[in-house]
């Protein structure tokens, strides 16, 4: 069974620096019916204008994941950490009994549009942690490469959590196939172009909780970036 997310109807802030898009509820946005999927609690798709972004604030006990889609974010956090991320890198923090940090748009001149993601970590109270691995573009064109995983496995970034995310690049013509395991769910999340997945037509900004299916498939109808999400 698919269940599709227009990105239409997801929550809407713009606030002249930041323009943002909630799938889940977040912040001022509350809807009973989209308060995540599984363990996936959020995913904010972000637009930040030139020089400006988000003050040092706290988090906890959350898997915090950063995509950045164009432009650069630099991250700076009370662990000490301080990086600039760009497209093909993802950023983990683990939250845990606590942290503060802070994410503003590098660039003076360009704005950055990424995706945030908050995972439910398997258990409260860990110890707060960093991780970041680059993903180039030929390493996502035309496959599924996993990015981040429980285990850290192939290079993919590590997190608390029974999740595998996977990254991928399509163009018009190309497709490529997962196979869920049982009792497993996945959600796609288009980033850009027109993905048809399980004969279901998504384009960017959409997103489909998918369950009880045994393949999926997604053709790219355009030049297409996704991400797909395959969680206990």
């Amino acid at each position: 069974m698919i269940t599709t997310r227009p990105g239409t109807e997801r929550g809407h802030a713009d606030h002249g620096w930041l323009d943002t898009w909630h799938t889940f509820s977040f912040a001022e946005y509350r809807d009973p019916e989209h308060m995540g999927f599984r363990s996936l609690r959020v995913i904010s798709e972000d637009r930040v204008a030139p020089g400006r972004g988000f003050g040092m604030h706290p988090h906890a006990d959350m898997e915090i994941l950063t995509v950045v889609l164009s432009g650069a974010l630099e991250h700076r956090d009370s662990m000490g950490n301080a990086s600039t991320i760009r497209p093909g890198d993802v950023q983990r923090m683990s939250a845990g009994t606590g942290i503060r940090h802070s994410e503003q748009n590098a660039s003076d001149d360009e704005p950055v549009h990424l995706l945030q993601i908050w995972i439910e970590p398997e258990r409260r109270g860990l110890v707060p942690s960093y991780a970041e691995a680059g993903f180039p573009a030929e390493e996502r064109r035309g496959r599924l490469r996993l990015v981040a995983s429980r285990d850290g496995r192939d290079g993919s970034v590590s997190m608390h959590q029974d999740v595998d995310l996977y990254a991928s690049l399509l163009e018009a013509g190309e497709s490529v196939t997962h196979r869920l395991r049982p009792g497993r769910g996945a959600w796609i999340q288009i980033a850009a172009g027109t993905v048809n997945l399980n004969g279901v037509t998504l384009e960017a900004g959409d997103g489909a909780a998918v369950e009880d299916e045994e393949s999926l498939t997604l053709e790219a109808t355009s030049s297409s970036e996704f991400l797909l999400f395959d969680l206990n």
